[in-house]
C-alpha cells in the first residue's frame, strides 16, 4: 500500500533516503535508444560490474548502496539499451559455483552476455601474500585441470547461452618468464591446447590477456590460432596502445574482438580511482584508444565475428559513460562492416 501523508505535514520519512524493494533503470532517452538499436547484435559493450552508487540517473533510476546494487542492481543494468554486456571480475580472486552463474545469467535478457575472468590461482606465476607481495611460485599457474573445474566448467554450465569470453588475464610474469617469449607461449599453448580438447572444441570463447609486452608477436598469434582462442586487447598503464598490440599481432586470424578498457595511461588504479570517484562523469577521455577499439569492432563485426568490450570506471573516469562514447564511435563507423 502506497503511504499516506497529511497535507499539512513535511513527511519526515520523506527526508530521508530509502532504498526501494527493486532498483529500476534510469530513464532512457530517445536518443540511447537510437543508439542501442544502431548498434549489431553481435556487439557486445558493457561495464566492469555494476555495483557503483555514482551511476543513478545513467544506469540506475535512483541512489543506492553498493551492496544493494550488488545484489539487486543487476536486472535494472541489463536493461540499458546499450549495456549488452557485463564483466564478473570477482573470479579473479575465487572461483564461484554453476549455481552463482546461473543467478547472474537470469537477471538478463537471452541476448546479453558475461565476460569472466579466470582465478589467479591459474594465472598468476607466483603465489601472493599480503599486500601482494610474492611468495614464491605458484606450483598451480598454467594448470588446465584447475582451470577446467574451478572455473571454465562452472562458468559455462551456469551462463550457458550467455557466456560471452572467458578471459585468462596474466599478471606481470617477471623476467624469468618473459626474458625467454617462446618457452611461455609454448606453455600457454599447451594449457589451451588441453582446455580446448577437454572442451570437445566447442563455441567456448577463451581469451588471453597480458601485462607484459614482450610476448606480443607473430609466435604468440599463432599459438592463439592453433588452440583456437583468441587475444584481449587490454587498455593498461603497462601495455602499449590499442594500435600498437594490434599491429603486433597482425598474424592473428579473423575472430571474436575481446577488450577490455582497463586503465587510462599513466595512473595506477587506486590513484585513479581517487581521481574519478564517484565515476559520475567522464574525467579523463582518451579519444587514441576509443578511435582503435571501434575499428577493431568495426573490423570483427565486418568478418562476422561478434565483438566484446569491457569498461572500467579508472579508464576515463565513469564506465557507462565511457561505453555510451565507444558506442558513439562504432556507429559512427558506419558503413558495410556495421550490418547486424
Amino acid at each position: 500500500m502506497v503511504e499516506q501523508f497529511s497535507l499539512f505535514e513535511a513527511p519526515q520519512s520523506a527526508t530521508r533516503t530509502r532504498i526501494p524493494s527493486e532498483i529500476g533503470p534510469a530513464e532512457v532517452t530517445p536518443d540511447m535508444a537510437a543508439l542501442g538499436r544502431s548498434l549489431p547484435r553481435d556487439v557486445h559493450l558493457g561495464t566492469s560490474s555494476w555495483a557503483f552508487p555514482g551511476w543513478a540517473g545513467i544506469v540506475y533510476d535512483r541512489p543506492a548502496p553498493e551492496s544493494t546494487l550488488s545484489r539487486r542492481g543487476l536486472a535494472a543494468y541489463g536493461r540499458h539499451p546499450v549495456l549488452r554486456a557485463v564483466g564478473i571480475d570477482r573470479t579473479f580472486y575465487a572461483p564461484i559455483t554453476a549455481r552463482d552463474f546461473a543467478t547472474y545469467a537470469d537477471q538478463v535478457p537471452p541476448d546479453f552476455r558475461f565476460l569472466v575472468k579466470a582465478p589467479a590461482a591459474v594465472t598468476d606465476a607466483v603465489v601472493r601474500v599480503e599486500r601482494g607481495r610474492a611468495a614464491g611460485e605458484n606450483p598451480r599457474f598454467l594448470d588446465a585441470s584447475l582451470a577446467l573445474e574451478s572455473f571454465v566448467l562452472p562458468a559455462l554450465e551456469g551462463l550457458g547461452g550467455k557466456a560471452g569470453p572467458l578471459v585468462f588475464q596474466f599478471s606481470p610474469l617477471g623476467r624469468k618468464l618473459t626474458s625467454e617469449p617462446a618457452r611461455f607461449i609454448e606453455r600457454l599453448h599447451r594449457f589451451l591446447t588441453e582446455i580446448r580438447t577437454a572442451l570437445g572444441g566447442g563455441r567456448a570463447i577463451l581469451s588471453v590477456e597480458l601485462r607484459d609486452a614482450e610476448i606480443l608477436g607473430d609466435t604468440l598469434a599463432g599459438a592463439l590460432d592453433d588452440s583456437g582462442a583468441r587475444y584481449c586487447f587490454g587498455v593498461h598503464s603497462r601495455m602499449p596502445s590499442v594500435a600498437a598490440q594490434a599491429a603486433a599481432l597482425a598474424a592473428h586470424a579473423p575472430g571474436a574482438m575481446v577488450a577490455r578498457w582497463n586503465l587510462h595511461s599513466g595512473f595506477g588504479y587506486e590513484e585513479a580511482k581517487a581521481q574519478y570517484a564517484p565515476f559520475d562523469r567522464l574525467v579523463d577521455e582518451d579519444p587514441d584508444a576509443r578511435e582503435s577499439l571501434a575499428r577493431l569492432v568495426a573490423a570483427a563485426i565486418g568478418h562476422g565475428q561478434p565483438a566484446f568490450v569491457i569498461a572500467n570506471n579508472k579508464a576515463e573516469g565513469s564506465a557507462p559513460l565511457t561505453v555510451i562514447e565507444l558506442a558513439r564511435a562504432i556507429a559512427a563507423l558506419g558503413g558495410e562492416g556495421l550490418r547486424a
